[in-house]
């Protein structure tokens, strides 16, 4: 008859001590990181946003003038067939994704040319999609972005 051989192993009072420790810190990390979330999108708004407006100003360096609001940001995918339609407009379009993104919430942006604050207004009603509101609710718009 074999003899068994010392097996190697974890006990079981080592494997309940490790859960407990990976419940302590689940505990203690996840509502930190799930409170982030909002900020995430907020920031995911101003990115988009920057990266939307470059895309406008390279628009008008070949077309001379921005999209119209009849237009919209859809003129930076496909070129408009409204309102001015450009001479010289670049194959492909002006963003790289070939499609105008939604914002981080799911909402389309919001444009308007000419705008109140400049040649244009570029904006994301926030976490609710009702103009203004606070917190994660807040409007993030391309005059306030820096």
């Amino acid at each position: 008859m074999k003899q068994l051989k010392n097996r190697g192993g974890f006990t079981l009072i080592e494997i309940m001590v490790v859960i407990v420790i990976l419940a302590l810190l689940a505990a203690l990390v996840g509502p930190k990181l799930m409170g982030r979330t909002d900020d995430a999108k907020m920031t995911d708004a101003r990115v988009q946003i920057k990266n939307i407006e470059t895309a406008l100003k390279l628009y008008k360096l070949d077309t001379g003038n921005f999209p119209s609001t009849e237009q919209g940001l859809s003129a930076l995918v496909a070129k408009p067939a409204v309102g001015i339609i450009p001479n010289s407009y670049k194959e492909g379009g002006y963003l790289e994704s070939h499609k105008v993104p939604k914002d981080p919430w799911g909402n389309d942006y919001i444009y308007v040319s000419p705008g109140e604050h400049g040649d244009y207004d570029l904006s994301s009603y926030g976490g609710d999609g009702v103009k203004g509101g606070e917190g994660k609710n807040a409007d993030i718009s391309s005059w306030d972005v820096k």
